[in-house]
């Protein structure tokens, strides 16, 4: 639930990404953060156990003014992959305004990426949140490996309720597309926040724009 302060003109908005462990979701805050400029993010926070050292959300804040009148500000986590960890990925989703679901490509992840949205759904419902009510996007990570499955599958396999999820081919490792699905669910939340909210609305611009463009590999002479 976002928080807004009217003294501040202050409106903050959490984004989770949620996925099987390995899945990407690190490369994603990882890739965001080294391309939005040093002044409009905080810094990228690590948690780790001994136990697993992939176990960590990433706290990332995202300066933009995208409603008249009111500064935003995104706050990015991922939760643990590992399913030993639910209780920490229910902490996660507390107060969750919408979520990127990363999932990995290859035909060996299938099943938990399906148990992993099946998790989502069920921890949501646990905050009285319909999976088809929050604004949640699909990430198709892992398109650059060979072993993978096609696009229509994946559709398939995790795209098949009645209410289809905007969904987007990327390789995180390079960013491809990283910023296009963090767009699109912040957009999607900046809309569904409007209708539901006496704040003046208005068309939101991209909420991270990178500082550079990635670098281009030279041609051959």
């Amino acid at each position: 639930m976002s928080i807004i302060n009217y003294a501040s003109r202050e409106i903050q908005f959490k984004i989770v990404y949620y996925g099987p462990a390995l899945c990407g979701k690190t490369t994603n805050l990882s890739y965001i953060h080294q391309r939005i400029n040093p002044q409009n993010r905080g810094d990228l926070v690590s948690l780790a156990t001994a136990a697993d050292r992939t176990l960590f959300f990433d706290f990332l804040p995202l300066n933009a003014v995208v409603i008249k009148g009111f500064v935003t500000k995104f706050q990015l986590y991922t939760v643990p992959g590992q399913v030993i960890y639910n209780a920490t990925r229910q902490l996660v989703l507390r107060s969750v305004d919408g979520v990127v679901f990363v999932a990995d490509s290859q035909w060996e992840k299938m099943e938990e990426n399906v148990e992993s949205f099946k998790n989502l759904e069920e921890n949501l419902a646990k905050q009285n949140i319909s999976i088809d009510e929050i604004p949640l996007v699909l990430q198709y990570n892992k398109r650059d490996l060979t072993n993978i499955a096609p696009i229509n599958y994946m559709e398939y396999v995790l795209n098949n309720r009645k209410k289809r999820f905007q969904s987007f081919e990327v390789i995180s490792s390079t960013g491809q597309n990283v910023f296009a699905a963090l767009n699109a669910v912040s957009q999607i939340l900046l809309h569904k926040f409007s209708k539901q909210s006496d704040v003046p609305s208005t068309v939101a611009p991209p909420v991270a724009i990178p500082v550079e463009p990635p670098p281009q590999k030279q041609a051959s002479a």
